[in-house]
């Protein structure tokens, strides 16, 4: 262990910003959190379909504050992807040149995602399953997809939005919900949001890429300014106070982004600037960093394959033992909590398992490919061993 962390280590650049790395691993790692503690599968009369405690347990509220992390992830990728695009410029590198380079990355993993599904599901139908587990279990699967569909988008723009204002996209959002909301006008024009959501923290990530969001006064003025305006929205405007789905709610934060989940962004987005320092003297530990590293080396396989790993433990302990608490029983009461919380490191045991079978996926990568960010200038190419 101690040669890996070494090797991880020294392979690192010296002027590498390794906070950034560490905030895209909390945010990919607060993501698979929230799903394996607010999503259930529920054996009832022998099919299975999903639930969330937060329907029943509304005091879980709070849980998806501190799990939906999905803002930090966009901040990260508008700096990211705003920096290794100024690179390729530097280097002479066409924008379909860098845009592949990018997209190799991002939709290479994916590409085996169907391929298994499709062959389990196949499976579970030919064996006898019903038809509605299947598409429970399908739906579970693809549904969080929608996010790499959004960043995928978000990344082919980059040149366009690089220098675009985040008030603008956030008008786009607040229009939307006056008009969807303040006079009830039909919803289906609101999936603009699901670009012009994501947009905001991606702009600022772009802003910060050219030095524009320096100091913690930016920090604390997001933070607090956006803590203040999604208390305001969720006590004064109606908004729903959970910040993910709940299934037979009305209204739901994500789907498509509300401004109160665009403030709330805002807001963790502040915070996210304010861990930088604390992050950067924690990860001059060479352990630290390695873990940090390794989560980031196989960001995109953990996201993809999480739910699967939650999956595959509950119908592996329906075989087994039947319908047990925390894995297959309605989350109404507050023993599924903890009982849920004992499964964590079950559901774990089985990512690390789909780890080590996909993650060839994403880390084979082109050697020309950039993926360090560097304080105050933009990246390098690093050969394709470096970390």
């Amino acid at each position: 262990m101690r040669d890996v962390v070494r090797r991880i280590g020294s392979a690192t650049p010296a002027d590498r910003d390794r906070a950034v790395d560490a905030l895209r691993a909390i945010a990919i790692l607060g993501v698979v959190l929230g799903h394996w503690l607010v999503t259930a599968l529920v054996v009832d009369s022998g099919t299975v379909h999903g639930a969330s405690p937060l329907r029943y347990l509304p005091g879980l509220t709070p849980v998806s504050w501190m799990l939906q992390t999905l803002a930090v992830f966009f901040l990260v990728g508008g700096l990211v992807g705003a920096k290794s695009h100024a690179s390729a410029r530097a280097r002479g590198e066409s924008y379909g040149q860098w845009l592949r380079a990018r997209m190799s990355r991002l939709l290479r993993p994916l590409a085996v995602v169907p391929v298994v599904w499709t062959v389990a599901a196949c499976t579970m139908l030919a064996s006898g399953v019903d038809q509605d587990t299947v598409r429970a279990l399908c739906k579970l699967v693809w549904s969080p997809l929608w996010f790499i569909v959004v960043f995928a988008a978000l990344t082919a723009a980059t040149p366009l939005v690089a220098r675009l204002h985040p008030l603008w996209p956030f008008a786009v959002v607040l229009l939307v919900d006056l008009y969807r909301f303040g006079l009830d006008a039909p919803g289906g024009f609101a999936s603009v949001n699901v670009v012009a959501g994501w947009l905001v923290p991606y702009c600022l990530g772009a802003a910060w890429a050219r030095g524009e969001l320096l100091g913690r006064r930016t920090g604390w003025t997001l933070l607090l300014g956006g803590a203040a305006a999604t208390a305001g929205l969720v006590r004064w405007a109606g908004y729903p106070a959970a910040m993910v789905g709940v299934p037979g709610v009305g209204i739901s934060n994500l789907d498509p982004p509300t401004l109160a989940v665009v403030t709330f962004g805002l807001a963790q987005c502040g915070a996210a600037l304010l861990l930088l320092g604390p992050l950067r003297r924690a990860l001059r530990r060479p352990a630290l960093w390695a873990v940090v590293a390794t989560v980031n080396l196989s960001a995109m396989t953990v996201f993809l394959w999480h739910q699967t790993a939650m999956i595959a433990v509950t119908a592996t302990g329906l075989v087994a033992g039947g319908a047990l608490p925390g894995l297959h029983t309605l989350p109404d009461q507050p023993g599924w909590v903890l009982a849920r919380l004992a499964w964590l490191p079950a559901f774990a045991a089985a990512l690390l398992i789909c780890w080590l079978a996909f993650r060839g996926h994403e880390q084979r990568r082109p050697r020309t490919e950039s993926l360090v960010v560097r304080k105050g200038r933009p990246a390098r190419p690093v050969a394709a061993r470096r970390v």
